[in-house]
């Protein structure tokens, strides 16, 4: 359990005690979150607001959610997208290539480049915490004063390697999502269609 994380990652991500050191206290510091107004939200939840099953591995055709930002301050020269469950560490997107400017990524959108979640593959990695617990994912969007070379599929510490000395502005989006029981249709709950 990290304990010694910094004051003000936890102001920024929001509900408590924060499980491990967060690729925001890596490569950031307090003087570049939000700077010059730089702001991450979601149409589909709230900041600390719950994360909609869609968008984790209770729904089966679950995508990652929509995200959208401002313009990052002057002098950046590309975004990456971090997102970490804050309560247990796991990578579950990594994403490059985004323009440094005002933008979005829509509902299940593929991504300029992705490098490996915690499962080892390039992709969303849907949510999927116990039965009733709950869980806190970040979602940390970084503006950088350099292109990134990396090959897409890098992994984690090879893009906070290449982040680390190059953050000019940070935001931070959480948003909270406790296990449920995978529900299973029954042929007969269904009615006939004509």
């Amino acid at each position: 359990m990290a304990s010694d994380v910094a004051p003000w990652v936890l102001n920024a991500v929001g509900g408590g005690r924060v499980g491990h050191t967060l690729t925001l206290e890596k490569v950031a510091d307090e003087r570049v979150l939000g700077r010059g107004g730089f702001a991450l939200t979601s149409a589909a939840f709230r900041h600390g607001g719950e994360l909609d099953p869609s968008f984790t591995a209770i729904e089966e055709d679950a995508v990652a959610p929509p995200l959208e930002w401002t313009p990052p301050p002057p002098g950046a020269q590309e975004l990456v997208l971090v997102a970490e469950d804050a309560d247990k560490g796991h990578v579950h997107w990594t994403v490059w290539g985004l323009p440094p400017q005002k933008g979005k990524l829509m509902e299940g959108e593929t991504p300029p480049r992705t490098g490996k979640n915690a499962h080892g593959n390039s992709e969303w990695l849907l949510p999927d915490p116990p039965l009733g617990e709950e869980h806190r994912y970040v979602f940390q969007l970084f503006a950088i004063d350099l292109p990134l070379t990396l090959m897409p599929g890098a992994t984690h510490e090879e893009l906070v390697r290449n982040l680390d000395g190059h953050v000019t502005a940070a935001a931070v989006l959480t948003a909270r999502f406790e296990g449920h029981e995978v529900e299973e249709l029954d042929v007969e709950d269904l009615d006939d269609v004509d």
